[in-house]
């Protein structure tokens, strides 16, 4: 195994560049983030260890004309000497724009440029690029967000910084019972209240979708292969563009009545799916455990017509 540290990136640049934009993405990405640290805390940063348990993962920090003891030029000789102990891979990435857009920028949001507290915002851009031109120079990954929106921007670094795995969204696949409300901050749900209902089967009503006889039933019901599969394949073509957009937690709901068998067998036939597919997600039964309601499931189905 490599003795390496994991590597550090500095997220660096022009006041409304888009350094804010940067560094939530990185965290979305899996990058550990912190933003605005004093300068002289750095190497007291980089020095301590990790919690215990916890899985090592590349460190952003936010540094900019706004942080304490920012010197650019101090501030290169440092990542120098960083990068030529070996041990971590050091980076920069430097976020520019052209100033005619930085001034419409401020303008717009009506904010102060922080080296211009009394002057107008030209002169603190002015005077910030100059005092970062060492950085600049030295930068890995110049970014220029003149041309670019909040979302370009987001893109952008996801192409650059994204870490695999590690970066791809949370996926959660939930069973639930429509009778017992929606799961809170679902984004895709699903009902299964077509299907043929265990509930009114009296040997299956007891049992739940973990059940190999209740999920032969649920799978027996003639609109069920065609559906779940059609279920299935939207999903397969959904999840890559959700988690190329940038969207960090994707939660897929699938309901039936009470929650306990129609839902339970699919869900865990989708999670199922979804992992053979290469996705890891996350799966829970929210009503499993919960009582079975006639009240709760609605009318039987009509018994079948006597045999003439």
């Amino acid at each position: 195994m490599s003795d390496m540290e994991p590597p550090l990136l500095i997220v660096t640049g022009l006041a409304g560049a888009g350094k804010s934009t940067a560094i939530k993405v990185l965290e979305d990405l899996g990058w550990e983030v912190v933003d605005n640290l004093p300068v002289s805390l750095l190497g007291a940063l980089l020095g301590t260890p990790r919690p215990h348990g916890a899985e090592a993962r590349p460190l952003a920090v936010g540094l900019d004309s706004r942080s304490r003891g920012f010197e650019p030029a101090a501030l290169v000789r440092k990542l120098k000497d960083l990068r030529e102990g070996g041990g971590r891979e050091v980076g920069v990435l430097f976020l520019d724009c052209a100033g005619a857009e930085l001034e419409r920028r401020f303008s717009e949001s009506r904010r102060r440029h922080p080296l211009a507290d009394d002057r107008p915002v030209a002169d603190g851009i002015a005077r910030e690029r100059e005092l970062l031109e060492p950085l600049r120079r030295w930068a890995d990954h110049v970014v220029d967000t003149t041309n670019y929106n909040s979302n370009d921007l987001q893109h952008e670094i996801r192409r650059r910084f994204r870490l695999g795995a590690i970066s791809e969204p949370v996926l959660t696949v939930t069973s639930f019972g429509f009778s017992r409300g929606l799961p809170r901050n679902a984004d895709l749900v699903f009902d299964m209240r077509f299907l043929q209902n265990p509930h009114w089967v009296p040997t299956l009503k007891p049992k739940t979708g973990l059940d190999a006889d209740v999920a032969a039933y649920v799978a027996a019901d003639p609109a069920y292969a065609a559906a779940v599969g059609q279920i299935e394949a939207l999903l397969l073509t959904l999840l890559p563009r959700y988690a190329a957009e940038g969207k960090s937690q994707i939660s897929i709901a699938i309901g039936c009545t009470g929650g306990r068998h129609r839902s339970v067998h699919v869900a865990e036939r989708i999670a199922s799916t979804l992992r053979t597919h290469g996705h890891s997600p996350i799966l829970t039964h929210r009503n499993l455990d919960s009582a079975p309601q006639d009240g709760l499931e609605g009318a039987p189905p009509p018994a079948p017509a006597a045999a003439r």
